[in-house]
């Protein structure tokens, strides 16, 4: 029984976390999504040119592979609220840029430019409006917000592999 409270308060907290974002104003979630860039490009610019290629474990991505998910991730998602075209098309980021510092960062920054310019042309009744992710109905501002909570998650996870090349984290950019 305890478990299942457990469990229930984790699924709680996870939904009010992601209806949370989608209730932000569209200019609240675009400084959130600048912040969130500037961030990612934190991590990106503290690991050295050698640790792009780095993997924790040979099963896992690499450091610039989870970095190229989270930039297919954004354009997969802001397309999907949008309705703009990706402009990555396929093969995926992950799958076609260079595993090298300065191609990772313009694939990474590029596409939460793409995020931010797609969120920045829609209307609050857009936003407000259905659409479609993974074959769930949900709204185009919550779209957005699952999009937020990828990259986050993705970002966190590679902070193990800063500190396994010997590096400090940057630290929380909350504001």
């Amino acid at each position: 029984m305890k478990r299942l409270s457990q469990l229930f308060m984790v699924l709680a907290l996870v939904f009010v976390s992601s209806s949370v974002f989608a209730q932000f104003t569209q200019t609240q979630q675009v400084a959130e999504w600048q912040r969130a860039k500037a961030y990612t490009k934190a991590y990106l610019d503290a690991m050295p040119a050698d640790g792009y290629t780095f993997k924790a474990t040979p099963a896992i991505r690499s450091f610039a592979e989870q970095m190229l998910h989270l930039a297919d991730g954004n354009y997969y998602f802001a397309s999907s609220a949008s309705g703009k075209p990706s402009p990555i098309g396929k093969p995926s980021a992950e799958k076609s840029v260079a595993q090298t510092k300065e191609a990772t960062t313009k694939a990474v920054m590029d596409s939460y430019d793409f995020v931010i310019s797609s969120l920045q042309g829609m209307t609050a009744a857009q936003l407000d409006e259905m659409g479609s992710v993974e074959g769930k109905s949900i709204s185009k501002g919550n779209i957005f917000g699952k999009a937020f909570e990828h990259q986050t998650h993705h970002r966190g996870q590679c902070t193990i592999y800063l500190r396994l090349k010997g590096v400090t984290p940057p630290g929380e950019m909350l504001f």
